[in-house]
Formats: C-alpha cells, sequence, structure tokens
C-alpha cells in the first residue's frame, strides 16, 4: 500500500476530483485546498510528501505560495498550471518547483513525475551508481560509463551530467545550471551551456540528434532521464 501524502491546492473542482480519482487509484493519499491561504495552513498542520500546486489561485498568487512553501518545506512541490509562458515556468522552477505541467495533463504523465519527484525526494545521499538504460553514472566514483564501458568527460562536462543525475526526472533552468556549473556571472551565457549539452550527447547518447536520455524543455532547461 502507497502510504505518500499528497496535497493538491486548486481552486477548481473538476481538476480535483480528476486528480483524487488518479492519486487514490494509484494507492496515494490525498489532501485538498480550494485556496493558498488554505493550503499553506494544511501544509504546515501536516506536512505532505509531495504538494500539486496551481499558480491561478482565488486569493493568493501561486508564486508566492511557492516562496512562503520553500522558506521551510523541503518536499517536491509539482505546479501544475494554464500559464504556459516561458517566464511563469522558469519563474517557477527558479524559486523552486520540482517540475511543471500546463493543464490540460496526461494524467499518466503525472503519475510517472510524481513517482520521480518522490523517489528523488526520498533517496537522500546518493551511494548507489545511477542508471539510465545503457548508462551508469557513478557520484561516488566520478565515473560515467556506457555499456560497461568508461565514458572520457572533461571536468565541465562532469560536473554538468552529474547535476543532472542528481535531479533525475527533474527539469533544471538554463539559469539555474549555468549558475550551478559554471558559477555566478555566467547565468546568461546559454551558449556555453548548448555547446556542452552537445558535446554529452555526442559521448553518451546513441542518437545524439534524437537523444533519450538529456531532454531538452524548449525555452526552459534540460533533464535527464
Amino acid at each position: 500500500m502507497n502510504k505518500a501524502v499528497i496535497l493538491i491546492i486548486d481552486d477548481e473542482p473538476q481538476i480535483r476530483k480528476l486528480l483524487k480519482i488518479a492519486l487514490e487509484s494509484n494507492d496515494y493519499r490525498v489532501g485538498q485546498a480550494t485556496t493558498g491561504k488554505e493550503g499553506l495552513i494544511m501544509a504546515v498542520n501536516h506536512p505532505p510528501d509531495l504538494i500539486l500546486l496551481d499558480l491561478g489561485l482565488p486569493d493568493i498568487s501561486g508564486h508566492e505560495i511557492l516562496k512562503e512553501l520553500k522558506a521551510w518545506y523541503n518536499k517536491p512541490v509539482i505546479i501544475l498550471s494554464v500559464q504556459k509562458s516561458e517566464a511563469d515556468i522558469v519563474q517557477a522552477l527558479d524559486n523552486g518547483a520540482d517540475d511543471y505541467l500546463t493543464k490540460p495533463f496526461r494524467t499518466g504523465e503525472l503519475l510517472a513525475r510524481i513517482r520521480s519527484s518522490i523517489k528523488r525526494s526520498t533517496q537522500g545521499n546518493i551511494e548507489k551508481p545511477l542508471h539510465f538504460d545503457n548508462l551508469e553514472i557513478d557520484l561516488a566514483a566520478r565515473t560515467v560509463k556506457k555499456e560497461s564501458q568508461i565514458v572520457k568527460l572533461t571536468t565541465t562536462e562532469y560536473n554538468l551530467i552529474s547535476l543532472l543525475a542528481k535531479n533525475e526526472g527533474r527539469v533544471l533552468t538554463h539559469q539555474y545550471i549555468l549558475h550551478e556549473v559554471w558559477g555566478v556571472g555566467f547565468q546568461h551565457e546559454t551558449q556555453y551551456l548548448r555547446v556542452f549539452i552537445a558535446q554529452l550527447r555526442k559521448k553518451l547518447e546513441d542518437n545524439p540528434n534524437n537523444p533519450q536520455h538529456i531532454i531538452t524543455e524548449s525555452g526552459v532547461g534540460y533533464r535527464l532521464y
């Protein structure tokens, strides 16, 4: 029995009903809030394992709620919103959202994102090598293997792939990756990132022109599957 608790913060009755049915049929326990204030109170009193948050709430902006949550809440928050502009997506991810799906969404995809987010949040310190089909990334040994053969990577290439691996399934924004890998002052040097992503794909993907692991989220960033 899946005992994970998921809190839905959304003012649309039909969306809440759809989510409740889908989640409970997959053995999740579900809490529901119709306003931002109610959602924050519920999250504080009974912290869930994951929060599904709408940005367009009637009382408080979802972006503001996300900022308040991330000041203390260290579990995943997935945004579900009709707002699909790159600016909204990037803002939410930079404010700490673990993922972002636009409405309408596919239930199967949402459940996969939920499983990935919960798995990532409960892993703790990563000790065992991470596997992505024919790829193995060993963060302790700082090695990357393809088909059991070590792939030679530059320091920057390794730092980039390890950052993506530690956030398996999570979309990381261009600005976040550039800050983490290159440092302060490089957040807008997206050409650096494109060059190194292309190099990694040549070394790690079977078909760099049709990547199966290092996935582009157009205008937003990258994720590793």
